[in-house]
């Protein structure tokens, strides 16, 4: 059974799953779906066509598919789906999509979104990641499984960031960060490879180390980065991970690759 604080407001037409509590001076819209399970401790806002997965814990002043922050937005009702088990914390705020950018801003499930953290409008965020105080996303990022967002870092619309990479505190994203990267600085630049992210993943020494070596190739070798990434090419069969990688890099479209600053950067 649900259990409805008296003073929310939930208006005709919400659907709140079996099992779910809405604590005080909740506002839940006429388009929103909530699954069974979570718990909406108190001031939260909830519009458009969103849909919460099961057992979510939303804290105090999350305000989730409120429209995009986008001047090609007309006022349509547009959606934003968030997974299963995610941990929304005090004052973040999701947007939903824009027609323009396919009209859906996507959550998966498991994710811990620390206080202030931001979800721009059109963007895909993966499962089980982290985003600490105040980490924000500009609009159509895709985010992959198991990355982790430092807090205040920012990241710039329509960039990409591969599963398990790590982004440093106060970092400004303006480049694409290969998957298991790490980054940092006041403009994220590659600092190496997320070892601690891929040991917890059950990465092998042996598996680490042929990554590692493949990373060096790739980005400290002879020549240019185009000779390079041609000549690592044959690397992809050694390990999964670096399929990945290289995959990811030809998958590239508006943003250049983040790299590292000691000179392998030029192209």
């Amino acid at each position: 059974m649900s259990r409805i604080d008296p003073t929310a407001r939930i208006e005709d037409g919400a659907v709140i799953g079996e099992g779910t509590s809405i604590g005080p001076y909740c506002i839940i819209g006429p388009d929103v779906v909530i699954g069974p399970d979570c718990k909406l401790i108190g001031h939260v806002h909830i519009t458009a066509q969103t849909t919460v997965g099961a057992g979510c814990t939303i804290y105090p002043f999350a305000s989730l598919g409120t429209p995009p922050q986008s001047l090609s937005y007309k006022g349509e009702l547009t959606k934003l789906l968030i997974g299963d088990g995610c941990t929304i914390r005090e004052s973040v705020t999701m947007n939903a999509g824009t027609v323009a950018g396919g009209g859906i801003t996507t959550v998966g499930d498991r994710g811990y979104f620390m206080n202030c953290s931001h979800v721009g409008h059109d963007c895909h965020v993966g499962n089980d990641v982290i985003f600490a105080t105040s980490a924000t996303l500009g609009g159509h990022s895709e985010i992959g499984d198991f990355v982790f967002m430092g807090g205040l870092s920012a990241v710039h619309q329509f960039t990409r960031i591969g599963p398990q990479a790590m982004v440093g505190g106060i970092c400004g994203v303006r480049g694409d960060i290969i998957p298991f990267g790490l980054v940092n600085g006041q403009y994220a630049a590659l600092e190496g490879l997320n070892i601690i992210g891929m040991k917890r993943r059950k990465f092998t020494k042996e598996r680490l180390a042929t990554v590692r070596s493949f990373y060096q190739k790739l980005f400290y070798g002879e020549g240019v980065f185009a000779e390079r990434l041609e000549r690592v090419q044959p690397l992809a069969s050694e390990d999964p991970a670096i399929a990945e990688i290289l995959a990811f890099i030809a998958g590239g479209k508006h943003r250049a690759l983040c790299l590292p600053e000691d000179g392998s950067n030029r192209s």
